[in-house]
C-alpha cells in the first residue's frame, strides 16, 4: 500500500534452541544459560522484552530445539513455548549433518505454522529473534556456505569470545565447511547440515511471511543469516525484508551486502534476542508515517 500505513502490530518470535558446537569452546557462555534465558523471556526481565515494551512489540518464544525440557514451568505455559518442539538439541556440525531429513521437515513446518499464527493474530510486521547459545557459528557456516567465503572471513566474537575462543570457532566453521562439501550449493542441504531446528524454522517464518505479502524485520546475525536463506530458497522473498541493525560480527554485514539490505542501526549491539529489529521499530513507524502525512510539494500554496 502507498503510502504505507504505521505497522500497528509488531509481532516477535523468539526461535530457541541448543547447538552441539556449544559444547566444543566457541561460546563465552555455557550451554545451560540458553533455558535460563527462555525462562527470562517468559518473565518479561529480559533486555528485548524491555525494548519491546517501550516500542509496543508482542513478543513470544517458543523452543524449537532446547535440551532443557522446562519441567519446572506450569503444564499450559509448558506446552504454549513447546508447541512446535522438535529435538533435543543439534549434532555438532563439524562432526555430523545437523539435523536429519525428518527434522529438517518438521521445524520447516513448524516455521510456517508459526507464521500463520502471528499473522492470525493481525501482526503486520513480523520479527525473528534467536536465543540459543553457540548459535552465532552455525550462522557463520551458512554464511560462508552461501557466499563460497572461507571460516576466517565470517567468523566473529558472538558473546565476546577471547582470541583463542575465537581461533576454536573458526576451525569448527572450517571443519564444517569441509565436512558439508559440494552440498553447499543446495540451500536445503546446507541449512540442514550447518543449521539448527531454531535457524529453520525461523528461516521458514520469513519465507511464509513474504508469502503472505507482510514485511518482515530481521535483527543480527541470525535474523540476517535466515533472511539469506529465505531468499535462496525462494527468491524474491527479499523484497519483504528490513534490516534492524548492524552487528559486529562480520558474517552479519557480508550477508546484508549479498541481500541489498542497509540497516537502520549502527550502535553495536551484539545482545541478538531480536533486540536490535525491535529499537528499530519507531524507526520505522516514523517513516511510514512522514510518507502518509507529509504534504507534497504540488500540494503546498
Amino acid at each position: 500500500m502507498v503510502p504505507p500505513a504505521p505497522p500497528a502490530s509488531v509481532r516477535l518470535v523468539i526461535f530457541a534452541g541448543d547447538h552441539g558446537v556449544a559444547g566444543h569452546g566457541v561460546s563465552a557462555f555455557p550451554p545451560d544459560i540458553t533455558g535460563a534465558m527462555v525462562r527470562t523471556f517468559l518473565t518479561g526481565r529480559a533486555g528485548v522484552n524491555a525494548l519491546a515494551r517501550a516500542h509496543g512489540v508482542h513478543v513470544r518464544v517458543l523452543d524449537l530445539g532446547c535440551t532443557d525440557e522446562f519441567a519446572d514451568l506450569p503444564d499450559d505455559l509448558r506446552s504454549e513455548v513447546q508447541r512446535h518442539k522438535v529435538h533435543r538439541g543439534s549434532a555438532p556440525i563439524h562432526k555430523a549433518d545437523a539435523l536429519t531429513e525428518r527434522e529438517y521437515a518438521e521445524a520447516w513446518a513448524a516455521g510456517e505454522a508459526a507464521a500463520r499464527e502471528e499473522l492470525a493474530a493481525g501482526g503486520d510486521l513480523l520479527v525473528t529473534g534467536d536465543m540459543g547459545i553457540g548459535n552465532t557459528t552455525p550462522a557463520a557456516a551458512l554464511v560462508a556456505a552461501a557466499l563460497g567465503l572461507s571460516a576466517a572471513q565470517v567468523t566473529g566474537r558472538g558473546t565476546g569470545v577471547d582470541d583463542p575462543g575465537l581461533a576454536r570457532k573458526t576451525a569448527v566453521v572450517e571443519r564444517a565447511l569441509t565436512r558439508l562439501g559440494p552440498r553447499a550449493a543446495d540451500p536445503a542441504e546446507a541449512l540442514r547440515g550447518l543449521g539448527s531446528a531454531d535457524l529453520v524454522a525461523a528461516t521458514s517464518f520469513l519465507v511464509t511471511a513474504a508469502g503472505a505479502g507482510t514485511p518482515a524485520l530481521l535483527d543480527g546475525l541470525l535474523g540476517v543469516t535466515c533472511g539469506l536463506y529465505a531468499e535462496r530458497l525462494a527468491p524474491g522473498t527479499a523484497a519483504w525484508f528490513a534490516a534492524g541493525h548492524r552487528s559486529p560480527e562480520p558474517g552479519q554485514a557480508l550477508a546484508l551486502e549479498a541481500l541489498g539490505l542497509s540497516p537502520l542501526l549502527d550502535l553495536g549491539m551484539r545482545l541478538g534476542e531480536g533486540s536490535g529489529a525491535v529499537a528499530a521499530v519507531p524507526l520505522l513507524r516514523g517513516a511510514a508515517a512522514l510518507l502518509r502525512d507529509v504534504a507534497l510539494l504540488e500540494e503546498l500554496g
